[in-house]
């Protein structure tokens, strides 16, 4: 899935986008593992409501502070997004059951931009059965045109 921030630090909701992907897979029972490629984004789930939103952003802020002297700052002055980036990881798995996802009641699934703006891909994996069949699905997902792009798998052995 392609994401274009707009903001340095920002919270964006991919709940949705997930959800639509899990459905349109057709998996049943399995796992949905939602992560980033990139080194200053990471992948979170916590509620979505604006004013959390903002003391996560804040609190971010407070443990690793932009400009405190770290020693990457000498390359691309970014240090503070990669080592929030560290602390907030970059993926997140998700039960399926019955073809949804198990996400508690105020759960949301977030893409956190720590170095934007930028243009950002976020990988999507689902794996698990149809029908009791044993399937491996791996794709995309553009926001611009919603449509799921396949893309061919690293075989593995097992599931």
């Amino acid at each position: 899935m392609q994401v274009n921030t707009s903001k340095r630090t920002e919270l964006i909701d991919i709940t949705d986008h997930v959800k639509k992907h899990v459905t349109e897979s057709g998996i049943q029972n399995g796992i949905c593992i939602v992560s980033t490629m990139h080194t200053t984004t990471a992948i979170i789930i916590n509620e979505n409501e604006p004013g959390l939103v903002t003391d996560i952003l804040t609190l971010r802020g407070r443990i690793v502070p932009e400009g405190a002297g770290y020693q990457h700052d000498r390359i691309d002055n970014n240090a503070d997004a990669h080592l929030r980036a560290v602390l907030l990881g970059n993926s997140e798995s998700i039960p399926i059951r019955d073809g949804r996802l198990v996400l508690g009641t105020w759960q949301s699934i977030f893409l956190a931009e720590l170095d934007g703006p930028r243009k950002r891909t976020v990988d999507i994996t689902v794996i698990g059965r149809i029908n009791g069949t044993e399937s491996r699905t791996v794709r995309k997902i553009s926001t611009k045109n919603l449509k799921s792009r396949p893309y061919e798998p690293a075989y593995f052995e097992g599931a």
